[in-house]
């Protein structure tokens, strides 16, 4: 990965990030944020 994808890459996530905020109150990334924990304990259980 070059240093501008990665800057670009990074930029539109954080502009995700903000709109989120903005528009949604940040239900999505509180949503998102769930299930990666729910995913975590799951693959920690097949450890």
């Amino acid at each position: 990965m070059t240093n501008t994808i990665a800057l670009y890459l990074g930029i539109s996530l954080l502009a995700a990030i903000g709109l989120d905020v903005f528009a949604n109150d940040a239900a999505a990334l509180t949503f998102t944020a769930r299930k990666f924990l729910d995913l975590v304990e799951w693959v920690a259980f097949w450890r």
